[in-house]
């Protein structure tokens, strides 16, 4: 079953690798669509580190993607070197957490909150889906998918070789009280700012904001709040065992992947916004004197990573426990079939 499953994951890897390679190599030759350069509606250059680049970048994707596809079915194969882990992991790095940007989250955390504004009568600035989620943001979830099935197939290649898992319980406990904590401070700030009070910033600053912006802002933070609310069901028994006030599912088994999915995602492009953040602080891009506005983002990429190890602990935890359930059950069978003879 492993070898099985590193080799679905590879070769999934590897089939998007070579359709991304063609589509670089057809930007090269003039197709239109290349998502950075010109066409990226980015107004100032400064969310994507490839913002420079021209169509005849392509060809670099297209060697980068081939790389990619090889690596991938190098994994596919059962085999004790470590060498794909070695290319694998930073492949999958580069895909899930440099080439996207800041956008990635925003399009996520404001596809409801536009749902929702028409019914309020916000303006949200007359933001609409096109502009949440334009070809060039679309391209960072097709990058993203090709580094999870990337890092899918690494990890069920390292499974192959038995190595210990890093992600045990104690480790998982820690990270989720951090991935609770981080967000905190900048919760804290956009609530004070829905309120008027200029926590971290000066009272020009909120006085400009558009109307129903800082509304805009409680939410999002709310809506942080509330997942780490969530997070902390990866350490509770509510996280396994559906609680008594769900109707319908009440005491059934939580399957893992219901926690383990939108944990991975969130993980993801928070620390991707929060890289973004961290870019434009050291370029300058800020005044100390509107701390609130950016530090709080700062400290995103220890959120992420602590959501993600808390999620990689919970999935180690419950398949486990699934083993030994299994195991118990094959014993109870066993036992029983003795007896009766």
């Amino acid at each position: 079953m492993k070898t099985f499953t590193s080799g679905r994951h590879g070769y999934a890897a590897a089939l998007w690798a070579l359709v991304y390679g063609v589509l670089g190599a057809a930007w090269a030759l003039g197709m239109p669509g290349f998502p950075w350069g010109p066409d990226d509606p980015d107004p100032d250059g400064a969310l994507s580190i490839l913002a420079g680049t021209t169509p005849r970048f392509g060809w670099w994707i297209a060697a980068f993607s081939l790389l990619t596809g090889v690596t991938a079915l190098a994994l596919t194969r059962r085999s004790g070197h470590r060498a794909p882990l070695f290319l694998a992991w930073p492949i999958a790095a580069l895909l899930i957490l440099v080439i996207p940007d800041s956008r990635l989250m925003m399009g996520v955390a404001y596809t409801p909150l536009l749902l929702v504004a028409p019914v309020f009568g916000w303006s949200l600035g007359g933001a609409t889906f096109a502009d949440a989620w334009p070809w060039p943001v679309l391209n960072q979830l097709v990058c993203v998918l090709g580094g999870l099935l990337l890092a899918a197939a690494a990890l069920a290649y390292g499974r192959q070789q038995e190595r210990r898992s890093w992600f045990t319980p104690e480790r998982g406990r820690v990270a989720v009280y951090v991935a609770v904590a981080v967000p905190l401070v900048y919760c804290a700030t956009r609530w004070a700012w829905a309120l008027g009070i200029p926590l971290g910033v000066s009272a020009e600053f909120l006085a400009e904001g558009e109307d129903g912006l800082w509304l805009a802002g409680a939410y999002l933070a709310t809506f942080g709040a509330l997942g780490g609310v969530l997070t902390l069901g990866l350490i509770q028994r509510w996280g396994e065992i559906f609680p008594r006030w769900i109707l319908g599912l009440r005491g059934r088994r939580v399957p893992p992947l219901l926690a383990i999915i939108p944990a991975g995602f969130v993980s993801i492009i928070i620390t991707v916004a929060g890289l973004t953040y961290i870019r434009w602080t050291v370029a300058g891009r800020f005044a100390w004197a509107e701390w609130g506005a950016w530090l709080p983002e700062c400290f995103w990429p220890i959120w992420g990573a602590a959501l993600a190890t808390a999620a990689a602990s919970y999935h180690q935890r419950r398949r486990v426990d699934a083993h030994q359930a299994g195991t118990d059950h094959a014993r109870a069978v066993l036992t029983g079939d003795g007896a009766g003879r």
